[in-house]
């Protein structure tokens, strides 16, 4: 019973905060709105907590949106993106040792707590790996949903305030429930079902949301359908992600969230810049336009950058290659490159 309460009030915060930021025409306030209404609930002390099937049945609806971006049009464009993808790994290896070396410094976190915390995605490996290593595991994993929260915040009203853009209607730009046909239908289902199933099993990072992703992109290149998850459906995964984010609080104090306020706001401030510096940089040497650049560089969680992508009409695809790109390479990457600079260190 206190497990269902809790997932009552989690869905129920999560609804309430979407609406009401849906009402005041606020940037993508389903999962804004959950998000903070949740996290709010968690921080004080209402334990709210997001079923796991229900979580990853709806971040398999959004790695199928996230597929049915791909369109055979885009085939000539992929191998433009291979210049962005290089200038996104370089940027993500300046912010993780600049983000490392803030952290020892000014938060005084020990060496391998600060680098696990400091890398830009994968927080459940980076939170394994790095406590497996003997850093601080709660540490760590606050300092990566800070890390997620201030940058979802950041970008959507950012963009609001700055460039004057608006979120596009979640009808404009997926199908709706009375028009799903049969067909569709099951490609929508084979693709979540099988494609999370191939995923878990290569151990690809985020399965849930990487498998269905491959396998609707998969299908939408190769022409055989043209389906788009209903918007009702992408609203209710949203709802659930924000709320999923809010509920990572669960069990801290104000006190807790006030003590790495700062190094979390402080490190998650380098991340912008130096995603924002690169976006720049490469936006004004080639054709890319500088938003979709921003969007794709800036580290916060896969599902949700391309959450934000969609709502403000940028190239979802775009977006999701290069934030699937960064989660990889930093899970692959992070633990045999600390490895390496240990051995050094400790070598006579």
């Amino acid at each position: 019973m206190m497990r269902v309460r809790s997932w009552t009030i989690a869905l129920g915060l999560g609804a309430a905060g979407g609406g009401l930021f849906a009402a005041l025409d606020l940037p993508l306030p389903w999962m804004l709105g959950a998000l903070t209404a949740t996290t709010l609930g968690a921080l004080g002390r209402l334990r709210p907590e997001v079923p796991a099937p229900l979580r990853g049945v709806m971040i398999a609806v959004l790695g199928l949106m996230l597929g049915s971006a791909f369109s055979p049009e885009l085939l000539g464009r992929i191998g433009w993106w291979s210049e962005s993808l290089l200038v996104l790994l370089l940027a993500m290896a300046v912010t993780a040792i600049l983000v490392t070396v803030y952290l020892m410094r000014r938060a005084g976190m020990s060496r391998v707590t600060a680098f696990f915390a400091a890398a830009p995605g994968g927080i459940n490996e980076m939170v394994l790996t790095g406590g497996a290593l003997g850093g601080d595991e709660r540490t760590i994993a606050l300092s990566h949903s800070l890390r997620i929260l201030l940058i979802v915040f950041t970008v959507p009203f950012g963009y609001r305030l700055i460039a004057h853009v608006h979120s596009v209607p979640m009808g404009e730009s997926m199908g709706r429930l009375a028009d799903l046909g049969g067909a569709d239908a099951l490609f929508m289902l084979g693709s979540a079902v099988i494609g999370a199933a191939l995923a878990r099993l290569a151990r690809l990072p985020a399965w849930m949301l990487t498998g269905p992703m491959v396998a609707s992109a998969g299908l939408h290149l190769a022409g055989m359908t043209a389906f788009r998850p209903p918007a009702e459906l992408v609203v209710l995964a949203q709802v659930v992600t924000g709320a999923a984010i809010g509920c990572r609080f669960r069990g801290l104090s104000w006190s807790d969230m006030a003590e790495m306020a700062r190094p979390a706001m402080g490190a998650t401030a380098i991340m912008l810049v130096l995603s924002a510096g690169a976006a720049g940089l490469l936006a004004a040497a080639g054709d890319l336009p500088f938003g979709v650049l921003l969007l794709a560089f800036v580290p916060g969680g896969i599902a949700e950058m391309c959450l934000v992508a969609l709502a403000l009409g940028q190239d979802v695809a775009f977006v999701s290659t290069h934030h699937v790109v960064r989660v990889v390479m930093v899970i692959m990457l992070a633990p045999p490159i600390f490895k390496m600079i240990e051995c050094r260190r400790n070598a006579p």
